[in-house]
């Protein structure tokens, strides 16, 4: 399933799929602080975004991924990134990331409950890991928000070097 034209709505956002219409924005916003809790490192240069963005295209047309921009549906500002990866197995896996100036609004939870939204009723799972590192408190309360437990615990080195105690959680289907 191609998910590059596939369009998300809720109450504030907008979830489309990822184009390099928004590679200036990634760029900026995607920085050592956004991605200190994450496995990717920011970017040095503009080129590596547009790699990201391309690889991304790719994999949402192949129907593997669901890699999305968030907008705010009110201005059009973007607000980060969000999707589904591996969504053409059993165990797809949520990332997402907001930009600085918009923590603490609600957005990522948001986003989160939309794409699991669009899961249940677009692809056929077992569950949804979503991994987050264990001191990254905001994070841990969208899947528990969502009635999740931690199911599994490991260590996983990031591209900055950077050596991270995940917690992971599982989202399940809908019944």
């Amino acid at each position: 399933m191609d998910t590059s034209n596939i369009t998300i709505k809720t109450d504030r956002l907008i979830l489309k799929g990822i184009s390099l219409d928004y590679k200036d924005e990634i760029f900026k916003e995607f920085t050592p602080e956004i991605v200190f809790y994450m496995f990717p490192k920011s970017p040095d240069k503009i080129e590596e975004t547009i790699e990201f963005v391309e690889t991304s295209v790719d994999k949402n047309k192949a129907g593997s991924d669901f890699a999305t921009v968030i907008i705010d549906k009110k201005n059009g500002e973007f607000i980060g990134c969000g999707g589904l990866h591996h969504i053409d197995s059993s165990t797809p896996e949520l990332g997402i990331w907001i930009k600085k100036s918009s923590h603490g609004q609600g957005y990522g939870k948001e986003a989160i409950v939309a794409l699991k939204g669009w899961a249940d009723k677009n692809i056929k799972y077992e569950y949804i890991l979503y991994p987050v590192v264990d001191e990254n408190i905001p994070s841990r309360k969208i899947p528990e928000f969502l009635g999740c437990k931690i199911e599994r615990e490991y260590d996983k080195l990031s591209l900055n070097g950077r050596k991270h105690h995940l917690v992971e959680y599982r989202i399940y289907p809908l019944k």
